[in-house]
């Protein structure tokens, strides 16, 4: 029976004959998707896209200037590139051309057929390299707002009207970024880059906010335009100056697919060893803002080209205190402790370890053991389990100036694990920070927390195997999140204690959740810190929350908890885009909305 049949029939049936159809199309609908021409991106580009673009803005008084550096780019990918602005919604642009001096002939001849009153192009005397030229065009821009676009790259039509829109929405805007994709040769739209909004660390971590970059025309020619002897990482050293002179309320996310990067033989986007100079010259970028802003740390470069992973060092390690709740199982506390023990690398730390109601003899023998260790005191904690008050307990206890919340089913990986850790935390600006945590079968537990995932809140990338890349990279470098575990989570005493620890309400779900939103909402950031790592061998001493009816119960109380007092950072993560999947926690592109 063909579908159209089907559907006909169905529309006729009783609805005790509804579930067996509905259930052949959803096969068919499934077959259809994993066909090899089917692609989730081409779906969303055409069927989700269209339905998110602002109206035209009426009052087009605001002009918006464009400069384009060039130097002898493909003439086709040039001409497309001033087409893609010829073609805006928003007529009120002014597009600066800047030839660099190009030698070939037939970008020269191109450029003198363009008429458009709108467009300027200036001709440099001799190649001066990109910023120079980008320069240039800064100095004739009379926009009230610049932006910076590649020879070779493209607009979306409605990119200027979407900027002009988020900016009368935001008055208080000085520099706007949109999402992006990548186009190949062929100009096929691929592997869109959903960003994060404002960022600070995930920008310590790599330029994530590239292109489409548009700054009031005032800020721009304050910081004098790109610097020269960065070229090729100018776009980069030019953002983080500019988040050096504006707040953060001023730095705004145009969620949209605005621009179109180009991937071809000689782009970046293709392949990084094209300009393999541009990951140096990142890394000085990157030391020389850290320097100006006085933050003590050494950049060293990443996991991949053009990633850096910054170690923050303080000018004194503060002391650490570790605070584990544990209760019997003597082989999985052994193992978190003597982990600790032989494996952490860092001057001065105290273990506080809450014994819940230890019962078996093996395991309160090792506990006596232990607590006569110098640097471990163990307490007992002789109440009905509630892990937010034996934290609570523990931390008025701890003599540390940085807390460590642990679980007993953890193990030390990396030595360097809490100085990293201790590292960001002591950042003014940082509350949380959560380690990246490890199944054992090297598949990813725990790489920060997204609001929304199943309904309220869940892991990045769990269970992405530890060995991929995952979503641009980003379980492998430090980033700004809503949340991160309590399973390992660091913070100064002060703050954990400012915000009233954790509240003993979540007896054992959501409270780490809870209390990042807590310390969010205070002013800090949660960072989730890719460069501490431990195995976590999750739920050993407590069991499941699904065993038995009771835990159900306890566990769904929580979450109504969660939900009343966090639905708005439930419906939106800023640091998670609205076009991801919200049924994952794998990133992939959102089809439902």
């Amino acid at each position: 029976m063909k579908l159209k049949q089907i559907l006909s029939y169905k529309t006729k049936q009783r609805l005790k004959n509804l579930k067996p159809l509905y259930a052949l199309y959803h096969r068919f609908v499934a077959w259809k998707m994993t066909k090899a021409r089917y692609n989730p991106y081409t779906h969303w580009v055409n069927h989700i896209e269209p339905h998110l673009w602002q109206a035209v803005v009426d009052d087009q008084q605001m002009l918006i200037s464009i400069v384009v550096p060039i130097y002898n780019p493909p003439k086709n990918f040039l001409k497309k590139c001033v087409d893609s602005v010829l073609a805006q919604t928003y007529d009120n642009w002014q597009l600066v051309l800047v030839d660099d001096a190009s030698t070939d002939v037939r970008v020269k001849r191109y450029l003198k057929t363009l008429s458009d009153p709108r467009i300027k192009v200036i001709y440099a005397k001799q190649n001066g390299h990109i910023s120079q030229a980008t320069n240039m065009g800064i100095e004739v821009c009379e926009g009230d707002f610049i932006a910076l676009l590649d020879h070779d790259d493209l607009l979306a039509p409605q990119a200027l009207n979407e900027v002009v829109a988020a900016i009368v929405a935001n008055p208080n805007w000085q520099w706007l970024y949109s999402d992006e994709d990548f186009i190949n040769e062929s100009g096929a739209r691929v592997a869109p880059h959903f960003k994060s909004d404002w960022n600070p660390y995930l920008l310590h971590a790599h330029n994530y906010i590239t292109h489409f970059s548009v700054y009031k025309s005032d800020l721009l020619k304050t910081l004098k335009g790109c610097r020269l002897g960065f070229e090729g990482a100018q776009d980069y050293d030019l953002a983080l100056r500019t988040s050096e002179i504006v707040q953060a309320s001023q730095i705004g996310h145009i969620t949209k697919i605005l621009y179109h990067w180009r991937m071809h033989a000689e782009s970046t986007a293709l392949n990084s060893d094209a300009k393999s100079y541009t990951v140096a010259l990142g890394k000085k970028a990157l030391t020389e803002h850290l320097q100006r802003k006085s933050i003590s740390a050494v950049v060293d470069f990443g996991n991949l080209d053009n990633y850096f992973h910054v170690q923050y060092k303080p000018k004194q390690w503060p002391k650490v205190s570790i605070v584990i709740p544990t209760r019997d199982h003597k082989s999985v506390l052994e193992t978190c402790v003597s982990s600790l023990l032989s494996k952490t690398d860092y001057p001065d730390y105290e273990i506080v370890i809450m014994d819940n109601q230890t019962s078996d003899i093996d395991a309160l023998s090792y506990l006596s053991a232990i607590n006569n260790l110098k640097n471990i005191n163990v307490f007992k904690h002789d109440k009905v389990f509630n892990y937010s008050e034996i934290n609570n307990v523990a931390v008025d206890k701890a003599s540390g100036d940085v807390v460590v919340l642990l679980n007993n089913d953890t193990e030390v990986i990396n030595a360097s694990w809490l100085k990293e850790l201790v590292g960001l935390a002591m950042q003014a600006d940082v509350g949380c920070v959560g380690a990246k945590l490890l199944y054992p079968d090297q598949s990813i537990q725990h790489a920060g927390i997204v609001m929304g995932l199943g309904g309220y809140a869940a892991h990045s990338h769990r269970r992405t195997p530890e060995g991929s890349n995952g979503y641009f990279n980003r379980p492998h470098i430090n980033q700004v999140m809503s949340g991160v575990t309590g399973a390992c989570l660091a913070i100064r005493k002060e703050t954990y204690q400012s915000v009233g620890g954790l509240d003993e309400k979540y007896k054992v779900a959501y409270n780490d959740v809870d209390f990042c939103l807590k310390v969010k909402d205070a002013g800090f950031y949660n960072v989730y810190c890719a460069h501490a790592q431990l195995y976590h061998y999750e739920s050993k001493t407590r069991g499941d929350d699904a065993e038995t009816a009771e835990k159900v119960q306890r566990f769904d109380k929580e979450k109504g908890f969660l939900l009343e007092r966090w639905h708005a950072e439930i419906e939106h993560d800023p640091y998670y885009s609205p076009h991801l999947t919200r049924d994952a926690e794998d990133f992939t592109i959102r089809l439902r909305y």
